[in-house]
């Protein structure tokens, strides 16, 4: 069973990484998050933890931005190779002026349409979708010009003047259609970066990418350091997972801007991935001092989760949902508390969180998938399933990819397992078109591959994130990948080191648990697997199967 794999780590959620100005002030969240020493990961080849002994972080941290930032650069690098006073190719293709654009937005919606109606055509139409972003088709503009879906309006976390009356594509558009007469407008640019770097992450397409960089770098040629860019450069490279570069250009934004939402936003994201979770604690407090409001808020309430902290998190999303006024953000905040309320099997209140989040928008994609799987844990296998063909037929993540094809396991009908294979194979070919445009997607890979795909990739990959970055997440992807390839006394203190946070995942217990009993820690194993079932006994369509099985045979 893979856990839960999305577009960002960040403990099975879409977490929106180019936050921006939310329209109204709002009281801060609390006072500092949590008091001592984190329980974090193992930083190195570690022994066996104590799941309640707290190992210390690394020596080298980054600063506080108050104390020291990296100086800015003048521009992005690469900047000064992008024309001065031409709008770049990109452009022209995004307004539909390349020939045959429209034609390919057309047949793509009509494979999607054909595909709500039977699975042979869903699947041709998620490999469409694939297939056009690969080759670079503008698979995402118009869509309301030509009859199609309206598109989901995404977080005002972004920017509120890229959203406009709330349509993503037509602000593109609107942008596209201003810098063509005003191509020195050096804010507008790095508006349009941001807006591809959320329409990127709203809509799985990974070509949006190259395409915010060149807007972005295009902005930072024409006003060398500007903040507004600056902190797009930083959200872009947290889609990509490279946070690294999160950092440097958050801190340089920072640097010009203190108060900068993006930024501070980013800024946590980043330490948060690289498992510096101490340091995460500080920099969210600062943004809830600053900038109080729904893209800082949803992150406090995640670094509280993360230390096993629920309670202060529910009632800060909570919060969050109070103040927030767009469809956008109360879809996206409504969508948190509902995969809060489903990581802890509190199905009805989740169930409740993704109607909420659909009725401010009914094509919000994380409340779509999140219904789907408190519909699967609930008993309503059948309608999960159709919910996630209704899902990948227009978003073909991995996520939604991985638990489709795990319902078609579970149920078992004629045709199911082809139809899971198909599922899989889609997973591998979004991993190719992320690497294609700069996306690292080793933690995708490992995920998914050392359940449904070669069990080797998936450990080259699960060593190399963890070579990255040492989170939570990456302890617990490298210690699957090791136990399904054989290496289990090697697992057994990264699984250990996965669950040492408090982090309550039920995945997390569920891999431990089966890596305790394959080092002969029957009564640990045991343990954590009734501890997985208890916390979310409808965890994974395969996995619960998996755990109840198990504990059967170490009786």
């Amino acid at each position: 069973m893979a856990p839960r794999i999305d577009d960002e780590e960040s403990g099975g959620r879409t977490v929106s990484k180019g936050a921006g100005a939310t329209p109204a002030p709002a009281a801060r969240a609390t006072g500092p998050i949590g008091s001592g020493t984190d329980s974090a990961v193992p930083q190195t080849q570690p022994s066996v933890p104590d799941t309640t002994t707290a190992t210390p972080e690394p020596e080298t941290s980054l600063p506080d931005t108050e104390t020291a930032t990296p100086e800015p650069e003048t521009s992005a690098p690469g900047a000064e190779a992008v024309a001065s006073d031409a709008v770049p190719e990109a452009v022209a293709a995004e307004t539909g002026s390349v020939p045959g654009a429209d034609r390919r937005v057309a047949a793509v919606r009509r494979l999607a349409s054909a595909g709500r109606r039977r699975h042979a055509a869903q699947l041709v139409c998620s490999a469409a979708l694939l297939a056009v972003a690969l080759t670079g088709g503008a698979i995402a503009v118009g869509a309301a010009r030509d009859g199609g879906p309206a598109v989901a309006a995404a977080s005002s976390a972004v920017d509120p003047g890229v959203l406009g009356g709330g349509n993503l594509d037509a602000a593109i558009a609107s942008l596209q259609t201003h810098l063509r007469s005003q191509p020195r407008d050096s804010g507008s640019w790095a508006t349009l970066g941001l807006a591809y770097v959320e329409q990127a992450r709203t809509k799985g397409d990974p070509a949006r990418y190259p395409q915010a960089d060149k807007a972005l770098r295009r902005s930072l040629a024409l006003a060398p350091g500007n903040d507004q860019a600056l902190a797009g450069q930083a959200a872009l490279a947290a889609a990509r997972h490279d946070f690294k570069d999160t950092l440097t250009y958050a801190d340089q934004a920072l640097k010009q801007n203190p108060y900068s939402e993006r930024a501070l936003s980013s800024r946590v994201d980043a330490l948060v991935e690289f498992g510096r979770y101490t340091e995460a604690s500080r920099a969210v407090d600062t943004a809830d001092t600053r900038k109080p409001g729904v893209p800082v808020f949803t992150r406090y309430a995640y670094v509280h989760e993360l230390r096993g902290d629920v309670p202060t998190a529910r009632r800060v999303l909570e919060q969050a949902l109070s103040v927030a006024t767009s469809p956008g953000d109360v879809a996206y905040v409504s969508a948190q508390l509902g995969q809060l309320a489903w990581n802890q099997g509190d199905y009805k209140s989740a169930l409740g969180s993704y109607a909420r989040a659909l009725a401010a928008d009914e094509n919000y994609l994380p409340a779509l998938e999140g219904r789907a799987r408190a519909q699967a844990a609930t008993g309503g296998r059948d309608e999960a399933i159709k919910g996630l063909e209704t899902v990948v037929s227009r978003y073909p993540l991995p996520g939604p990819l991985v638990e489709l094809g795990e319902l078609y396991e579970a149920r078992g009908a004629a045709g199911d397992r082809a139809r899971a294979r198909d599922q899989y194979a889609l997973v591998d070919a979004w991993i190719g078109l992320a690497r294609a445009n700069g996306v690292n997607a080793d933690l995708d890979t490992a995920l998914a591959a050392a359940d449904h795909g070669d069990k080797a990739s998936a450990l080259r990959a699960a060593r190399a994130e963890w070579a990255r970055r040492h989170t939570v997440h990456t302890a617990d992807a490298l210690a699957w990948a090791l136990h399904v390839n054989g290496h289990d006394q090697e697992a057994l203190s990264y699984a250990r080191g996965a669950t040492a946070t408090g982090y309550r995942n039920a995945a997390f217990l569920y891999h431990r648990g089966m890596i305790e009993l394959a080092t002969g820690h029957t009564k640990d194993g045991r343990a954590s697997l009734t501890a997985a079932l208890k916390l979310n006994p409808g965890f994974s369509p395969l996995g619960a199967a998996a755990a109840r099985k198990a504990l059967e045979a170490a009786r």
